[in-house]
């Protein structure tokens, strides 16, 4: 395996597991993922919500290689393989989802879509169908990240089917 960049070895441990743990957050409660799936919906809200449709895929690939890399050195810092409280690779991934629908999230049914998302992202992610578990096998940061990255993008297919087959749309 080809060793994590020179730039994200050099970051104190602390700075690597404060943010793949999203500052703690993943220690609380019984769902670590669910807690950084919501913080995943804060993210995408304050930062990708009203981003053009270019600045919101450069965004999101920036972020996602900043995830890999992170979540990456955290499983070498903390010494586990994908530990259940690193959650930044939940977080990370949620805007994934709502790809090509500011149009519907702009609109009152904005809720339903929204909550939708993050209730689809969540079955997505926990029950890893389609092939997603494999994706879990990759090795380093590009595992921990690929398989919350397709269940996002399962859940945006999804999303896109409900808004165009239902009166959600």
């Amino acid at each position: 395996m080809k060793p994590n960049p020179v730039w994200i070895r050099t970051l104190p441990t602390p700075w690597i597991v404060n943010l793949s743990t999203l500052w703690g957050l993943g220690y609380l409660g019984k769902a670590p993922g669910t807690l950084g799936s919501l913080a995943g919906l804060l993210w995408f809200t304050v930062f990708f919500f009203y981003l053009h449709p270019v600045l919101y895929l450069l965004f999101l690939a920036a972020t996602l290689y900043l995830a890999v890399q992170i979540c990456g050195e955290g499983e070498k810092r903390m010494a586990k393989i994908d530990p259940p409280e690193m959650i930044l690779d939940e977080m990370v991934a949620i805007p994934l989802c709502f790809i090509g629908l500011q149009h519907v999230l702009y609109g009152t049914n904005a809720w339903i879509v929204i909550l939708l998302g993050f209730l689809l992202f969540r079955v997505f992610d926990i029950l890893k169908p389609f092939g997603i578990s494999r994706l879990q096998k990759m090795p380093g940061g590009k595992g921990v990240v690929a398989d919350d990255v397709a269940a996002a993008l399962v859940t945006c297919v999804c999303l896109h089917l409900i808004v165009a087959f239902t009166p959600v749309g």
